[in-house]
């Protein structure tokens, strides 16, 4: 079999010729100065965050169309000085970066084009890349540090004058060069590289493969492969949309083919797809940036990490099975499904190369380290066999793809340094969070609840990273106030901005799986919230028992907790679905959500009342059929 090809989607421009060459030695030049600067070049990290923003924005301002109207198959003047401009900054900055050290109370002349050429590029590249509402969010914050003195109390402050803004968000690590582009020029793009080679190499078809033939034929089965394919895929991707493409391409066809509905299949794909960014080892940008702001290692937050994905794809699963129940979903014959021993016989050592992250990352070698180690392991591991070795072509294109992949990320990580440097100027996030403890009453659960909502509102629109940087800056403070581990806050945060991808009205995700499955993309977005819905309990759980998160860990505590999450958002599942082997009256359904809530608190009695009555309403309810269940309109052939 052919190896994969990774191919750009969206809506990129199309380069061909010298410039789709000047282009693409950009695109190589960038991944391999970075794999250089994270190994084996002693960069000051300040120094790195600028190259880094200067050679992605670069490349952005030649891929990304300033406006519907601008030219598809070339860059525009302006946007070849755009991304000349943005080399020139990364070069000036580190070549003047200890002259601004010394003179940073009186910058030059120089020094200030410099400072206000990046802010405005930053607000250009946004606007590009990631859209208007974070670009018009962060701008937001310029303003709020200038005229803070003009804004209503409580959050009137003393303002700051532009030269301090300036100095402040462009010369130093507080601000666009911070720690958030710190942890996209360094793990990020390294991790977002080891997922480029290791897809090139084939490892992707490996997943789906495995996944059709472990739940092909079961009931639901093309749905079934659609979750176990995107948690497979999101071990390796850190990206929702990313990972929709990678295995929605293979399973939206297949389960309209067995007689899915369009928006169907769309919506299983994106609420599947979503998970992945919560799937160890590669969590995506906010997991690292997490580690950052936690000041502790990345093997800590990849720990906390697996029971929550675990969670969220048993409910999600659960969610689909029960669902097949109520609506007939079928399976695909065995006879169409690949065998697991030809699976792993053909393609099974690539996944040596993901084994081996997780194992260095547990021996407490550092993410940089492992990923790099890693990359090299993929074109050792995949010169085993034809079929997975990689060619020079294929080596050639798998960094063009790390480094088309990295854009967005330094894009965002970039356009929140905005935010990030004003809410440490102004001590805007603990403003916030006393007012959202003194209106909740120091109620944890109405706290969550609002912090929740602010979750929800925020990252509407926004990628996952930029909406978990937003949500903990004003949000997490307000948990940690009340007594709420720290780990669990930034989690709970975690959680939603993953969560805003398929959240109505703007849910990125379900539009991405909605244009493979050609449905209609609101339609696909109501859908793959109402089939995830159960899983929102999961952050109260591990809020209320930091156990799942491996904090304070005994085995005793945790498995009567992990008990206690399976059966309510079991429960839950049966509640939204109304079915088990038969359809479940009204009555039952309340109980059954009442079941979850019990399950929420850390108290032996209350949840262990909620089991029993989980099991008795289990046992009367199993031993129905499925004749009479209402089967929605359309729902399947």
């Amino acid at each position: 079999m052919a190896k994969e090809e990774i191919k750009t989607e969206g809506n990129l421009r199309k380069l061909s010729g010298k410039i789709g060459l000047w282009a693409l030695i950009l695109s190589v030049s960038t991944s391999l100065i970075h794999i250089w600067m994270n190994s084996f070049g002693l960069t000051v990290v300040i120094k790195r965050n600028i190259i880094h923003i200067g050679l992605l924005m670069a490349l952005a301002f030649l891929y990304y169309p300033a406006t519907k109207k601008s030219p598809k198959d070339r860059p525009s003047v302006f946007d070849w000085i755009f991304s000349f401009w943005m080399i020139g900054i990364a070069i000036y900055f580190y070549t003047h970066y200890e002259k601004m050290v010394k003179a940073l109370l009186t910058p030059t002349t120089l020094d200030y084009i410099y400072g206000v050429s990046l802010m405005l590029l930053v607000i250009e590249a946004s606007r590009r890349v990631v859209g208007l509402p974070l670009t018009l969010f962060s701008i937001f914050f310029l303003f709020y540090a200038y005229f803070g003195p003009y804004f209503p109390e409580p959050f009137s402050h003393q303002g700051y004058n532009l030269r301090r803004i300036i100095i402040r968000m462009t010369m130093t690590d507080e601000g666009i060069p911070g720690i958030a582009v710190m942890v996209s020029s360094s793990y990020v793009f390294m991790f977002v590289l080891f997922s480029s080679f290791l897809k090139a190499s084939g490892a992707s078809r490996f997943f789906n493969d495995l996944a059709a033939a472990i739940a092909g034929d079961k009931r639901g089965g093309p749905a079934k492969m659609a979750i176990i394919a995107s948690a497979l895929t999101g071990t390796i991707s850190g990206s929702s949309q990313a990972n929709v493409v990678t295995t929605g391409s293979f399973t939206i066809p297949l389960m309209k083919e067995t007689g899915y509905k369009p928006y169907f299949a769309g919506a299983v794909e994106a609420i599947a797809s979503t998970g992945g960014i919560l799937m160890p080892p590669i969590m995506g940008a906010a997991a690292f940036i997490m580690s950052s702001f936690l000041g502790v290692p990345y093997l800590k937050i990849m720990y906390a990490g697996f029971i929550p994905a675990i969670l969220y794809y048993f409910t999600l699963y659960h969610m689909v099975d029960l669902g097949a129940v109520k609506w007939h979903l079928i399976g695909v014959p065995k006879d169409r499904l690949p065998k697991i021993k030809e699976i792993i016989k053909e393609r099974g050592h690539m996944a040596i190369p993901l084994i081996f992250l997780i194992a260095v990352l547990i021996m407490g070698f550092s993410p940089l380290m492992s990923a790099l180690v890693g990359l090299i392991l993929i074109i050792v591991i995949g010169a085993l066999k034809e079929n997975t070795r990689l060619s020079l072509k294929d080596i050639i294109n798998a960094l063009n793809e790390g480094a088309m992949g990295a854009i967005s990320i330094a894009i965002v990580c970039a356009i929140v340094g905005y935010i990030i440097g004003v809410v440490g100027m102004t001590g805007l996030g603990q403003v916030i969070g006393q007012n959202i403890v003194n209106f909740a009453h120091g109620h944890l659960w109405l706290t969550l609840i609002m912090c929740m909502i602010t979750a929800i509102i925020l990252g509407m629109g926004l990628p996952a990273a930029a909406c978990y940087i937003i949500t903990v800056t004003v949000a997490a403070p307000a948990l940690i106030m009340i007594g709420v581990n720290q780990l669990a806050a930034h989690f709970f945060a975690f959680y939603f901005g993953t969560m805003s991808a398929v959240i109505p009205p703007v849910a990125l995700t379900s539009y991405t799986a909605a244009a493979i499955a050609k449905a209609q993309p609101t339609k696909v977005a109501i859908t793959g919230f109402s089939i995830g819905v159960a899983g929102f309990i999961i952050p109260y759980l591990y809020v209320y028992n930091p156990v799942l998160l491996l904090v304070n860990f005994s085995w005793g505590t945790f498995l009567w907790a992990f008990l206690g999450a399976l059966v309510g958002l079991y429960s839950m599942a049966i509640a939204i679905i109304g079915v088990l082997k038969g359809p479940v009256p009204i009555y039952s359904r309340i109980l059954f959500g009442l079941i979850t809530f019990l399950m929420i608190p850390n108290t032996i009695y209350i949840r262990l009342i909620g089991i029993i009555l989980f099991l008795i309403l289990y046992f009367i309810h199993s031993r129905g059929d499925i004749h009479g269940a209402f089967i929605p309109k359309g729902a399947s052939t």
